[in-house]
């Protein structure tokens, strides 16, 4: 689950044509986290954290059941 929030944390970084030094310093966080956090080998970030990322990006967290079949939104939001 943590790679897959960082591969979509990644996909938008690039797309924002961001580095992942501009984002650690616009957020106060080192470049090493931000690259944790994308490979999803960060080993302790609070959740508070990883939202001010999210929120840099235009992302948001959501939450679902377990095991629960894509929204449709979510499957027109994975076509190219």
């Amino acid at each position: 689950m943590l790679f897959e929030l960082g591969k979509k944390i990644r996909e938008e970084r690039k797309h924002r044509k961001l580095s992942q030094a501009q984002v650690a310093a616009a957020l106060g966080m080192s470049r090493t986290t931000i690259s944790q956090i994308e490979m999803g080998t960060v080993q302790d970030i609070g959740v508070r954290k990883l939202i001010r990322v999210l929120e840099y990006l235009g992302l948001e967290l959501q939450v679902r059941a377990a095991g629960a079949p894509p929204t449709l939104e979510e499957l027109r939001s994975e076509q190219p």
